[in-house]
Parts: C-alpha cells; sequence; structure tokens
C-alpha cells in the first residue's frame, strides 16, 4: 500500500506546485498590465515589453522600457505578491549598444516598423538626415526615437549611428536641405555622372568641403561624397530664416502634393498617408507635429464646431472618425487642412480637396465624420507637440554658429 500512497502525494505536490505557477504567471500579467497602462499606455511614444519565464524552477524577468519608473513599480508589486524573481529588465536605451546611441536617417526615405520584422506594419518614415535616439538592437534592426517622440524599428542600413560627440558636430555643421520634389545625387558634379543615391523634398545633408559652381559638394550618411545640382537645395540655416509659416504658405505647400498617392504610414513625396501629409506640409515650413491623426487631435487651440464649420481658419487641422457616445469614447482617425470657403485638403487615396458641404460636388460623404478641429499655427514652442525645427535641440546648436 506504500507504493500507491506515495505515487498519490507525489502527484497531488505536481498539481499544487503547477497551480500555485499558474497562478504566479497570471498575477504577472495582470500586474505587468497595470504597469504598461501608467506608464507605457502608447506603443508610439514609450516602450515597455516585459515577459516572464520559469527556468530550473526560478522565475525571470526579461525584455526591456524606456520607462525606468516601470521597472521598479513592476519589482515591487511582484514583491508584494511575494513572487521572487530575478530581474533582467533592459531599461533602455541598452547599455549593450556601447556609445552609439544617436544615428540620423541615411536613405532618402527610410521606412520603420513596430516590430524588427519585414513582416511587421509600417509605422513611419523618415528622410534623410533626420536626427534619432538609439534604443536597442536585435539582430540587424534598431529601436529608434525620432524628433516627435515616435518609438519605431528601423535596418541598421538606414542609419548613421553616431556617439554623443558625432551627433554633436553633426549638429554644428553646415547643411543643405532639398528643396524640390525630387533629385539624384552623383559622383560627379556632373548630371551625366552615376547616381550615387536619391533625394527628395526634406532630406538634409552635410556640406563637404569647399564649394563652388553650379553643384553643392556634400556627404551623404551612409555613402561618402556627392554632388548635387544647386537649384535642388538651399543651406538649411538660409532656408530656417526664411520659414514664416502662414495658414497661406501651409496650404501652399500642401497643395504640391496634389494628385500623390495615398501611402499608409508615408511621410514623402513617395507616399504620404493623411497625417503624414499634414506633418510634412508643416515641416517644410519649419514646424514639427506629432505624428498620428489622433496624436495630433490632442495638440493646439480646440476649434468648437458643434455648432458649424463658420469658426474654422485657414490652415487649421480637421479630424474625422467615430464621436463620443455613452458607451465609447472620441476615436479619431482622419485629418486633413482647411483651406477655406468649406474646403479641406487631405491625403485619401490620393491626396485632393474634399468639401465639407453637402452642397457642394466635391463634399465629403462617407465614413469617417467630422468629429474635431484643432488650431496649431502660432503655438510652436509654447506647448508640447509642436516645435520649430530651429528650437528642437535634436536638430541645431544653434544656425548662428554656422557660416551658410
Amino acid at each position: 500500500m506504500k507504493k500507491p500512497l506515495l505515487l498519490t502525494a507525489i502527484v497531488l505536490t505536481a498539481l499544487c506546485s503547477c497551480t500555485s505557477q499558474n497562478k504566479d504567471f497570471t498575477t504577472f500579467e495582470s500586474v505587468s498590465k497595470e504597469v504598461k497602462v501608467k506608464y507605457a499606455p502608447d506603443r508610439r511614444d514609450k516602450t515597455y515589453n516585459v515577459k516572464m519565464e520559469e527556468v530550473d524552477g526560478k522565475y525571470i524577468l526579461y525584455g526591456a522600457t524606456s520607462e525606468k519608473e516601470a521597472k521598479a513599480e513592476l519589482l515591487k508589486l511582484l514583491a508584494d505578491q511575494r513572487i521572487s524573481v530575478l530581474d533582467s529588465i533592459v531599461v533602455l536605451p541598452d547599455p549593450a549598444l556601447g556609445d552609439k546611441t544617436y544615428a540620423i536617417a541615411a536613405l532618402s526615405v527610410a521606412n520603420l516598423r513596430y516590430e524588427a520584422d519585414y513582416s511587421s506594419e509600417m509605422a513611419t518614415q523618415v528622410l534623410m538626415g533626420t536626427p534619432l535616439e538609439v534604443l536597442e538592437k536585435q539582430s540587424y534592426w534598431y529601436r529608434v526615437v525620432t524628433p516627435e517622440g515616435y518609438h519605431a524599428w528601423v535596418t541598421s542600413g538606414s542609419l548613421r549611428l553616431m556617439t554623443k560627440e558625432q551627433m554633436q558636430a553633426w549638429r554644428e555643421s553646415e547643411r543643405i536641405i532639398i528643396t524640390t520634389h525630387y533629385t539624384l545625387f552623383r559622383e560627379k558634379a556632373d548630371l551625366t555622372s552615376q547616381v550615387i543615391s536619391d533625394g527628395v523634398w526634406g532630406d538634409i545633408v552635410e556640406l563637404e568641403g569647399k564649394q563652388s559652381g553650379a553643384f553643392y559638394r556634400v556627404r551623404l550618411p551612409n555613402a561618402g561624397v556627392a554632388f548635387i545640382p544647386k537649384e535642388a537645395a538651399s543651406p538649411l540655416c538660409k532656408w530656417l530664416e526664411s520659414r514664416k509659416p502662414t495658414p497661406e504658405k501651409i496650404i501652399s505647400t500642401a497643395k504640391n502634393f496634389l494628385g500623390f498617392p495615398y501611402l499608409w504610414a508615408g511621410t514623402s513625396i513617395k507616399g504620404l498617408d493623411c497625417s503624414g501629409f499634414t506633418k510634412t506640409s508643416y515641416f517644410l515650413n519649419g514646424i514639427i507635429l506629432r505624428r498620428d491623426a489622433s496624436q495630433m487631435a490632442k495638440v493646439g487651440k480646440n476649434i468648437d464646431i458643434t455648432g458649424g464649420i463658420d469658426s474654422l481658419q485657414t490652415g487649421d487641422l480637421i479630424f474625422f472618425g467615430r464621436k463620443a457616445t455613452q458607451h465609447k469614447p472620441e476615436r479619431v482617425s482622419h485629418v486633413g487642412m482647411y483651406i477655406g470657403n468649406g474646403k479641406f485638403i487631405h491625403s485619401a487615396t490620393y491626396v485632393h480637396i474634399s468639401s465639407l458641404l453637402p452642397q457642394d460636388e466635391d463634399y465629403y460623404d462617407g465614413s469617417p465624420r467630422l468629429v474635431r478641429a484643432r488650431r496649431v499655427l502660432g503655438l510652436q514652442d509654447s506647448i508640447p507637440g509642436i516645435v520649430s525645427i530651429a528650437r528642437h535641440p535634436w536638430y541645431f546648436n544653434g544656425c548662428k554658429e554656422n557660416k551658410q
């Protein structure tokens, strides 16, 4: 009789252990979710990716977060639940990166994704010369932060990694910005010379050495010296000094994209989604906005449109989506720019002009519906989420130090 009793005891012990383990994992998931909601509810501007595994009878926490407070609170809450863990959570930027925790985008247009995988959804794009902070590395992917605070992954070939000192030197360097829709960087100062890279409106590159003739001599982030026609670009500081953003200038810039195709997560002439189109139109006038429509809808001055659109002004951002109900919050899924007389310009299938007036032939009759309006022009550098390029510390240490 002893063997059956012993076997029963072993089975009961195993079952109790399994039940206890399942309870611990359930507690972890609940506590971790609570921490994520508190410190990193939106993957677009905070990183929190923490998991727990059981190895040789011990619980190990691994993963990464950009919020050190989140890690501290998670460990405290687990200790309060009497769950003992080995901490392997990395607080970003990952120390394994060494001193290269900065970068600039190296391609004319670099694609960023939500996960470190080509099959992952595209999150946004950055133009050549966009300054970035680097958080961590997985294989040949880097998680980076854009100037507007967006977190996403990009391939190593899309970047030029930098130390803090190298980034400082870049911020103080003489640079040019592409001011035409599209151009080509070539090996020599000759329009028949071999192409090294393409360039698009808004790309920023360093000037290289003595300048003369009809071409700028530049240094591409990852491709060495190249030449570009002077008519296709402008000295960056001179360009910034000429940026006097008005509603009319914003809309004039926007109209230069009429007919360009819609591209999910696109922010360049190669394709633009609705918020990418809006963001780029403002960027080319010297202003950095938040990346997505739902983020843009939270900054700036709210314009009351409950009684109609008479209070709208040219350049105002208008948002479409689902209005809040008793059971569901407002959901913003589309943005356009008001151009006056009931019309607005936006990217939907392609960049075009639509009307808010039902009697017009180009009436925007469909879903989503108009839910909100914001005024951002004139508020740059006075509130978070609306920053001028000239005042953004990632771009400059001051144009006055340059000789352009």
